[in-house]
């Protein structure tokens, strides 16, 4: 591969379900050969970690799930505070789950009181309720306070908001700290090449309306799709047996993760031929991900795949050899291996040359060609590799020092970690039609920095109103405090890249919905929306231009936002014409009776509209308009057909037989 000598375009794909791109720009400007003189790659750099997966348990303590499904406390004798704070947990959920206020209030309490005795995870929880304004006041600073002190006490998803916050605030040292840390933990769990296909949580709206799609697919063993990819599994269908391992080894389709069950799979279809389930299965025995670690059956596994010309098991084979696992270590045979699995496209393999070549084992270190093979093991969506171009980001070594962008590819990495299991959790309440729940756990993970569960909050308290269960300072949310948390939490979205979100922004701040009239703000948030290609706000920022509102007013600029609308979006081709229709009569006949027509039309409309509401579509009144349509439908149908009947030509008389 040759790196472009002027532009380098780095394109991070997220989410094969809702791809979501960040784009690098590096210049050549940015590139370093040499290595800082405060860089000791022997000492400072991770090469080939080896350390067994722990479970989400054990990476993250004291989260809701956890408590939740019963295992926190894991000790009986635990601390009384850590008793108090599940106690106050599971009756939050229970409050959000069944709407109950009262309950919510004595949840909070559990969880203040264990707080105040120091209980990490308590004083994480209750910075998240002052942080929304759940039966708390919203309050910044408070929730700030107590995330620094769950964060120093060891609460993951407290540095998660925190390290959110500090980016957002374009702190880019104490993020990258903080990031860095999480990210690291995030990455111990992989295997050596295998990655969930899942990096990010489902997106369960698409602009307005229910992504239903996406639901259809997230409801676990019950939809359709599973079941039939099951039931031929049962039959004996190897490739079926294969995917339900995966479903079940990743918690994909909305499955549980469950490894006992993965692997029950995973072995049928491996004895049955199966090559990517035989790749799997050593690398699992390799990492000792769910089972013993097992180097020798590692190497059976992976060997077995190549003979069935699954190449891409060669990667699998280098890191045996790297690490000297099940083999002798041997540096050369490992480069060789890991060489013919790129030569076979996998990219997990350009990973770890990079780190050969950075660490120089076996090869003369070449910090040159490490960035090169980092580089593109990331264009592909590798996680390792995000994690180490984000270090070498943060450390320059390869790059210019860049804590920007060290901090936005730690991120990406971060939001892997076990914390981001909420959104399953929230996906499978929504499906449910636990509403408050979802919202509940989505607005936990907007708190944490993760775009689509900020959409996913904001879209469900928009979308279903008071329905949402949304609880505010004093029960249940008023039309205000809801509106305002939406506001913020599509805000947050917007600054991610999530053009709907810059819209429903610009929308908000044009109709003062959740906030004060702002025309010049809603221009902002329109131009961002208008920047990612989004046709609704090139049609409003037309009609802003037209009308002279935050945008100076220019006939000119409005028709060619007009037809970028047109270009962008081909059905909107009839507001574009009546827009552009618009604008002929302002040009050909300025200050007339007809351009006060047409600026009078956004204050009539909404009177005809409650009109329609109050009058015509009044249940009285709609029997009577109903039955007069239907009485003139009769009418209209008996002349028709006496018209007819008059026209007719006069039949011969029929001749008898």
């Amino acid at each position: 591969m040759r790196l472009l000598p002027h532009l380098l375009l780095l394109s991070l794909l997220l989410s094969s379900i809702s791809a979501r791109h960040v784009v690098l720009y590096l210049s050549p400007d940015d590139f370093k050969d040499t290595l800082p003189a405060d860089v000791d790659l022997d000492t400072d750099w991770e090469d080939f970690p080896d350390s067994a997966p722990e479970t989400d348990h054990e990476v993250d303590p004291g989260s809701w799930r956890s408590v939740v499904d019963g295992d926190f406390p894991s000790d009986p004798s635990s601390s009384p505070d850590d008793s108090l704070y599940a106690s106050g947990v599971n009756k939050m959920i229970s409050a959000v789950s069944s709407a109950d206020p009262r309950s919510m209030d004595d949840s909070v309490s559990d969880i203040e009181a264990a707080a105040q005795s120091g209980n990490p995870h308590a004083q994480s929880t209750l910075a998240f309720l002052y942080g929304t304004g759940s039966a708390r006041d919203l309050t910044p600073a408070k929730a700030f306070l107590y995330h620094h002190f769950a964060a120093d006490n060891g609460n993951m998803q407290s540095k998660m908001a925190l390290a959110y916050t500090y980016h957002r605030q374009e702190m880019y040292d104490k993020s990258v700290k903080l990031y860095s840390e999480l990210a690291g933990v995030a990455i111990s769990s992989a295997l050596i090449s295998k990655e969930s296909p899942v990096l990010e949580p489902v997106r369960i709206h698409s602009g307005v309306e229910e992504n239903k799609e996406a639901l259809r697919k997230s409801r676990g063993e019950e939809e359709e799709d599973f079941q039939i990819t099951e039931y031929q599994a049962q039959r004996g269908n190897a490739g079926a047996m294969y995917r339900i391992g995966i479903y079940y080894y990743y918690g994909l389709r909305g499955v549980r993760r469950d490894e006992a069950e993965a692997l029950y799979w995973l072995h049928k279809a491996g004895e049955k031929g199966e090559p990517r389930s035989m790749e799997l299965l050593g690398e699992i025995y390799a990492m000792g991900a769910g089972l013993q670690k097992n180097y020798t059956k590692a190497l059976e596994w992976l060997t077995l795949a190549i003979r069935h010309q699954h190449f891409s098991a060669y990667n699998g084979l280098g890191y045996l050899y790297v690490k000297g696992y099940g083999v002798e270590k041997n540096y050369t045979k490992a480069r060789e291996f890991f060489e013919k699995a790129v030569e076979n496209e996998e990219t997990a393999a350009l990973y770890n040359l990079g780190v050969m070549y950075l660490k120089g084992y076996g090869v003369k270190r070449d910090i040159k060609l490490a960035r090169k093979f980092i580089f593109t093991a990331s264009t592909v969506g590798q996680p390792k590799a995000f994690y180490h171009l984000a270090k070498m980001c943060q450390k320059g070594v390869g790059f210019k020092e860049n804590l920007q962008m060290a901090s936005a590819l730690f991120k990406l990495v971060a939001e892997r970690g076990p914390w981001g299991s909420l959104s399953k959790w929230a996906l499978d309440s929504y499906i449910k039609g636990e509403v408050g729940k979802a919202l509940l756990l989505y607005s936990r993970l907007a708190e944490m920095g993760y775009e689509v569960a900020q959409s996913n909050a904001a879209w469900i308290l928009d979308k279903y109103g008071e329905h949402s269960t949304c609880m505010g300072e004093l029960g249940f949310c008023t039309d205000a405090e809801r509106h305002q948390r939406a506001h913020s939490l599509w805000w947050q979205a917007s600054e991610q890249g999530n053009e709907h979100a810059a819209l429903l922004i610009g929308d908000a701040y044009y109709y003062g919905r959740g906030t004060d009239k702002d025309y010049e703000r809603a221009a902002e948030a329109y131009l961002h929306a208008h920047s990612q290609s989004n046709a609704q706000a090139m049609f409003n920022l037309g009609y802003m231009h037209e009308h002279g509102q935050g945008l100076p007013l220019d006939l000119h600029l409005a028709k060619r936002y007009y037809d970028q609308a047109l270009e962008t979006d081909p059905a909107a081709k009839l507001p574009v014409t009546l827009a552009l229709g618009s604008l002929w009569i302002r040009k050909s006949y300025p200050n007339s009776f007809l351009v006060e027509l047409i600026d009078s039309l956004p204050q009539i409309y909404p009177k005809v509209v409650a009109w329609v509401d109050e009058v015509i579509m009044d249940e009285g009144n709609a029997t009577i308009l109903t039955l007069v349509v239907c009485l003139l439908t009769v009418l209209y149908l008996r002349d028709r057909q006496r018209r007819n009947a008059a026209v007719l030509p006069p039949q011969p008389n029929e001749v008898p037989n």
